[in-house]
């Protein structure tokens, strides 16, 4: 097998394929039915998505509308009960097996009793790998995410935002293609969310990762964003599909400008529009 990050071209019949133009998530008539004790629960219906890659694609949608459910469909912890899904050309299934992803929960999850390194070193003894390689891995992405000097820690001595930092350094050890973020940083104020959104995307433009990103808020999805999916209450379904043509090294400023509050004036309308006070 050819390495993720030498691998640049591949040969197919036709020719060579350029692997950054490629689509890494492929949804068609995608849906889900969680069969419960008391009846079905229509938690998507009808996606169809396709995420390019090296795109930062948000789901933006009311609470239950099931962006966590697509996500974790993405990540073959969710399985479709509808249509077809493809991950890098595989199954979800596969491209779990062949870790082609790293997953960023809500809460970073951290064990208390590791040091950070620890933390961010622990997919990396489950899979085996040497100590050499697991030192240099967890050295790269602890300056990636701007925490260098902070390997001897415990998660208890740092802030939220920190924690949160350190749960991404973990899942880019893995040296994903993809990188699925399930509202990482909901739970943070305003202000340290505002820094990480900015050090988010650098880390984006600096790597050039494809990233799936979950959101309530507008302002974020829209300051993160190459492409907003916006999504209906359940069953969770795509009302509108938005392209922001914003520069990626754009700061915070960006959001005074006509042209952000206009993309965020859709969003909204879009999230008006489909919202139903109906179970």
């Amino acid at each position: 097998m050819l390495g993720k990050e030498e691998m640049q071209n591949v040969e197919d019949e036709a020719g060579v394929v350029d692997l950054k133009t490629r689509t890494v998530v492929n949804c068609q008539d995608l849906s889900l039915t969680f069969e419960t004790a008391d009846g079905p629960v229509y938690a998507l219906s009808d996606i169809n998505l396709r995420v390019e890659h090296g795109e930062f694609v948000s789901f933006i949608g009311p609470s239950g509308c099931g962006k966590t459910t697509l996500l974790r469909t993405i990540a073959d912890l969710e399985k479709s009960t509808g249509g077809s899904i493809t991950v890098n050309g595989v199954t979800p299934l596969e491209a779990r097996m062949n870790r082609d992803y790293g997953y960023v929960f809500q809460a970073s999850a951290l064990y208390p009793w590791r040091t950070i390194e620890k933390n961010v070193a622990l997919p990396l003894e489950i899979m085996g790998l040497s100590a050499a390689e697991q030192k240099q891995r967890v050295a790269k992405n602890l300056e990636l995410v701007e925490l260098v000097g902070f390997e001897k820690k415990f998660p208890w001595q740092l802030s939220g935002g920190m924690q949160q930092r350190v749960s991404i350094a973990r899942a880019l050890c893995l040296e994903p293609e993809l990188l699925l973020m399930d509202e990482p940083f909901g739970a943070l104020d305003e202000i340290v969310r505002d820094h990480l959104n900015e050090q988010l995307l650098r880390l984006w433009d600096k790597t050039d990762k494809t990233v799936v990103f979950v959101t309530h808020s507008i302002p974020e999805a829209v300051f993160l964003s190459s492409k907003i999916i916006v999504m209906s209450p359940r069953p969770g379904r795509i009302i509108d599909v938005i392209d922001c043509g914003f520069p990626r090294d754009r700061t915070l400023d960006i959001r005074e400008s006509p042209e952000f509050l206009e993309v965020a004036h859709r969003v909204r309308e879009g999230l008006r529009s489909g919202h139903s006070y109906e179970d």
